[in-house]
């Protein structure tokens, strides 16, 4: 396995039409949600990919299981839930815009979540973790299963890559900078935006924030800046890598899950980090073109037709 990551999806409606949703009347089914959409794409750039989470035991939770399950992504470690619901949320549609987003996830199956029932034989098998800011906002239960994930990778000697992934629709912002700033310094690879790494650090720039970030067990930091494509920083390297050009927006809602996929792919290939990067923007791009979280991400095919591990991304 390359990468497992772990956290909630819910299924996604998103209105035919432009506007308030109080206006809408028809909508169309998909699903949400930062990990599984992280493993989708790797999935789809030929990585192994494993999915935890739970669902409920319900006509959503199947639908869940199946299209992750179907896009090969490994959903063995997914666990239903007969007393708690599949969440879901709406997307307000605003083309060209960050779109209005309406979470009906408290409560939800995978807020459920126990560090007791993590399989650490499954999880040992994988090169990298992936863990998102999200799932410790779930629940308390969600927040000590993050903490006892980081415990297992690092008993393991995994590379743990977190996104914090803010959403402080879900949590007070000061304790969600309180817990995700602790999880930053514990992790390996920590991927903000900017604001986000703001909130995590203090610092007004990508240098200072890179830098504060770099105190702790981080051995990069990627700083995601947008169309202006992201900055990244070690302790021997840094740079800006210029984003792709995208002729219209359609939906921002997924890329940057997208660039974690991009970016993750570039070092399991043993790419260096500038690299790395430019395939993390390219993906970010695909996923700005079309309306969905994973539905514009790229098979490797498409981005590489050549097949070679030689590809210069520029």
């Amino acid at each position: 396995m390359d990468v497992v990551t772990i956290g909630e999806s819910m299924v996604l409606f998103t209105p035919q039409t432009a506007g308030p949703l109080r206006f809408s009347d028809t909508f169309h089914r998909t699903i949400g949600g930062a990990e599984s959409n992280v493993a989708i794409a790797l999935s789809r750039l030929g990585h192994q990919a494993g999915w935890i989470s739970r669902l409920g035991n319900d006509e959503f939770g199947l639908y869940l299981r199946n299209y992750i399950r179907g896009e090969g992504v490994d959903t063995s470690a997914v666990r239903f839930d007969t007393d708690a619901p599949t969440a879901v949320f709406f997307k307000e549609a605003n083309p060209g815009k960050d779109p209005k987003i309406y979470y009906y996830r408290r409560n939800s199956a995978a807020s459920n979540m126990t560090p007791e029932e993590l399989d650490e034989v499954y999880l040992s098998k994988a090169k990298m973790i992936h863990i998102t800011g999200i799932t410790p906002a779930l629940s308390e239960s969600c927040k000590q299963t993050i903490y006892r994930t980081i415990h297992i990778a690092k008993q393991n000697n995994q590379t743990i890559v977190f996104d914090p992934n803010v959403r402080l629709k879900l949590w007070p912002e000061e304790e969600a900078a309180e817990i995700l700033s602790d999880i930053a310094m514990k992790s390996d690879i920590v991927m903000p935006g900017l604001k986000e790494g703001e909130l995590l650090t203090g610092g007004k720039n990508p240098e200072k924030i890179a830098e504060k970030l770099l105190q702790g067990n981080a051995k990069a930091v990627v700083i995601k800046l947008g169309e202006r494509g992201a900055y990244y920083q070690t302790d021997s390297a840094s740079a800006y890598v210029p984003g792709e050009k995208v002729s219209k927006i359609i939906d921002t809602v997924g890329a940057g899950d997208g660039f974690a996929a991009g970016f993750i792919s570039g070092m399991l290939r043993g790419w260096e980090y500038e690299q790395a990067v430019a395939l993390g923007n390219k993906l970010g791009a695909y996923a700005l073109s079309v309306l969905g979280d994973a539905e514009g991400y790229p098979y490797w095919s498409e981005i590489n037709p050549d097949n070679s591990e030689k590809l210069i991304l520029r």
